[in-house]
């Protein structure tokens, strides 16, 4: 199935970057090793469609963070390493949105439909999908494209990362974002406007 978009859609690619290597810090499981290949081929489908794109990029304030800006693990993960001139929205909270001038680039290049990928589904993919929709965007999250950490429970008991991961992207589905994997987005062009 082709996914056929209403307007050019910008890719938001949310931090993806060397410090999420560092597993024990997020909770010490994460799921879905594939993210990082598949937000690479939608970055590189992107490039050869010349569509608009966003990197963006957590410079922590959490003191231990391995995201901290000035670490190593602050750096963008080499498979999505940004090319001269593909703009880098840094942000020290989970939205995109907040602290930053995304929706103003954004408005200024009429942009209105968005596709989101990276990491985490829970905390900065969903802040920036929830924010993206209540500005009145058309959203479209890459589940495949995206991963999660283990988290636990109020009562302590663990949730394992790829629970953590359905859940997330099922209280985006339908109210904040459309979910579409990888291979579709791969297949994806442009309707007919008129």
């Amino acid at each position: 199935m082709q996914k056929e978009w209403k307007d050019t859609p910008a890719l938001l690619l949310i931090d993806i970057q060397k410090g999420m290597d560092e597993v024990d810090f997020y909770g010490g499981e994460r799921n879905n090793p594939e993210a990082e290949s598949n937000a690479a081929l939608i970055l590189d489908y992107w490039r050869q469609n010349n569509w608009p794109l966003f990197h963006v990029k957590h410079c922590s304030v959490v003191p231990g963070s391995p995201l901290t800006e000035g670490l190593p693990g602050n750096d963008l993960k080499d498979e999505v390493k940004p090319r001269d001139g593909e703009p880098v929205i840094t942000k020290q909270v989970n939205s995109a949105f907040i602290g930053t001038d995304l929706k103003q680039q954004l408005d200024a290049k009429n942009i209105r439909t968005l596709v989101i990928l990276g990491l985490t589904a829970e905390h900065c993919v969903s802040t920036t999908t929830r924010m993206a929709a209540n500005f009145g965007f058309t959203t479209v999250v890459v589940p495949d494209a995206t991963a999660s950490f283990r988290s636990k429970m109020l009562n302590g008991q663990s949730i394992p990362a790829q629970t953590v991961h359905e859940i997330s992207l099922a209280t985006l589905n339908r109210e904040f974002a459309e979910m579409v994997p990888t291979r579709d987005i791969l297949q994806s062009r442009l309707a007919e406007r008129g």
